[in-house]
């Protein structure tokens, strides 16, 4: 793969999963095979995404024009470093993603499971299309592929609530997208004759601030993905799907494709002195703000584990978004950072969630009481990954935390610096109260015998991949130095 060109790759990136999807989907009657395609397919993916690694890193852009649409609209894929720092999350979590899914599905015996392989190598491909996407254009109808390729995984079990659920998923993310996001896409060419992403943005310094004001708030309430309040039902909703499909919602593709658009329209379509000088961003700062304190609070009232889980990513989103919403390289690379250190430690969550289902039946966190003496590794791992959601050293959580804050010191943001550290704060309440029962709390009459299975922890793949993921909260700590320099990189004025 090392000899790979770099337009090449970009295509490759995109068709490879959808190759592996027909693959999956045909050799559906024999699951080893089905799942060897699956794992050799993601791979293939991350060899593929690595090869524009050394490219991105020496300044480069690669781009491919895949179809000419309206004059000045291709259909576009390029490679920059944030693109980058997201495509390398999405095909390695979704090789370890694969590995616990084989476990899951197997384990809480599953149908339909050629479906959802299939329906998972599809959305990747999606995402990819995402992080490559050399125009608003272009991204857009990723974006929206996205939501549509994922709408089965969400309504996988085929039950009421499974129906329910994904009605509401697939209502909200549509309905942001064409009221307020392609209506900023269709004004924005109208004002600019121009979609395409580049430093600096591509509003004249003539264009009123009103507009960019409006546009810009468009945009952050059209992303639905991104999950600003009052637009975050949707995730809470989709949890009704099975737990590789919340570790894909929550850490591999569709919450992280939002945030990321986010990031992407602040940096490359309106630029960061556009919105700083325009005031487009100070009002939603607070929603940002809301967001992240909100969501946490009503995580604590969630017994539900994975809807505590689910509320947990809506506030880290927002954490994300005020990085973005800030407009400045601090707060840029803050976020960008975040990305990455939230995808580890929220999948490993969700791992461990979905250990608890398979091995010992529980789903609320109120059942959880005495059962770390029985899954002692599926909780060691939670602890981690819920450290490094805190921002606690020595985990990678730690560093995109640290500048997030030291960005709202810059921009003399007071009062959001105070959500950042109260965020935190039940940040602990709410995550390490899980593994605190589990570990120091007495199990009920008759411990958890009734439903003993085998050693008690859950299968050998869903052990491997939270094992990984841990030790990617760990090592992200020590050596973060590859990923901020992509983050760096973002931004012009940092020296890495």
């Amino acid at each position: 793969m090392t000899g790979i060109e770099p337009v090449t790759a970009l295509w490759l990136a995109i068709v490879v999963p959808l190759v592996g999807a027909v693959g999956v989907a045909l050799t559906g009657r024999w699951p080893n095979l089905r799942e060897a395609v699956t794992l050799v397919t993601g791979v293939v993916l991350l060899c593929i995404v690595a090869s524009l690694w050394p490219v991105v890193m020496a300044g480069e852009v690669p781009r491919l024009v895949l179809v000419e649409t309206l004059p000045g609209i291709p259909i576009a894929l390029s490679v920059e470093p944030l693109g980058m720092l997201f495509a390398l999350i999405g095909s390695l979590l979704w090789i370890v993603t694969s590995v616990y899914a084989i476990g899951y599905m197997r384990g809480h015996h599953e149908k339909n499971q050629t479906r959802f392989y299939t329906c998972f190598a599809i959305a990747i491909a999606c995402t990819m299309g995402v992080a490559f996407s050399d125009n608003m254009f272009t991204l857009f109808l990723f974006y929206e592929a996205l939501t549509v390729s994922t709408y089965p995984l969400v309504t996988h079990a085929g039950t009421d609530a499974a129906k329910k659920g994904g009605r509401v998923y697939l209502g909200i993310l549509i309905s942001t997208s064409i009221v307020f996001q392609l209506l900023a896409i269709i004004w924005t060419y109208s004002v600019t004759g121009n979609l395409d992403f580049q430093q600096g943005g591509v509003f004249s310094g003539d264009t009123p601030a009103w507009l960019i004001a409006v546009l810009y708030a468009l945009f952050a309430f059209g992303i639905g993905k991104a999950a600003l309040m009052p637009f975050h039902r949707w995730l809470p909703a989709a949890m009704v799907a099975p737990t590789p499909v919340s570790a894909l919602l929550h850490a591999v593709a569709v919450v992280k494709a939002g945030v990321f658009t986010v990031l992407k329209v602040t940096v490359y379509l309106f630029g960061l002195d556009t919105i700083t000088g325009a005031g487009a961003n100070e009002w939603l700062l607070y929603v940002a703000g809301a967001t992240i304190l909100l969501a946490s609070l009503v995580a604590m009232t969630k017994d539900n584990l994975k809807a505590r889980l689910a509320y947990s990513t809506v506030s880290q989103l927002g954490y994300i978004v005020l990085g973005a919403l800030l407009v400045t390289q601090l707060g840029i690379i803050g976020g960008a950072m975040h990305i990455a250190t939230h995808a580890f430690g929220k999948i490993t969550l969700f791992f461990a969630a979905g250990a608890i289902m398979v091995a010992a039946h529980k789903t609320e966190v109120s059942q959880l009481d005495g059962l770390g003496k029985r899954m002692p590794w599926t909780f060691a791992a939670f602890t981690i990954g819920a450290l490094s959601i805190i921002g606690l050293p020595p985990l990678a959580g730690m560093w995109s935390k640290w500048f997030l804050a030291l960005a709202t010191i810059e921009t003399h943001h007071w009062v959001l610096l105070g959500i950042l550290m109260v965020s935190s704060l039940l940040n602990i309440f709410y995550l390490l109260s899980i593994p605190m029962r589990a570990y120091f709390r007495t199990a009920p009459a008759g411990g958890h015998d009734d439903d003993h299975h085998g050693g008690g922890e859950a299968p050998l793949a869903c052990l491997l991949a939270m094992a990984f993921t841990s030790l990617g909260c760990i090592v992200l700590f020590f050596f973060p130095g590859p990923l901020y320099e992509l983050a760096a990189m973002i931004v012009p004025g940092v020296t890495p």
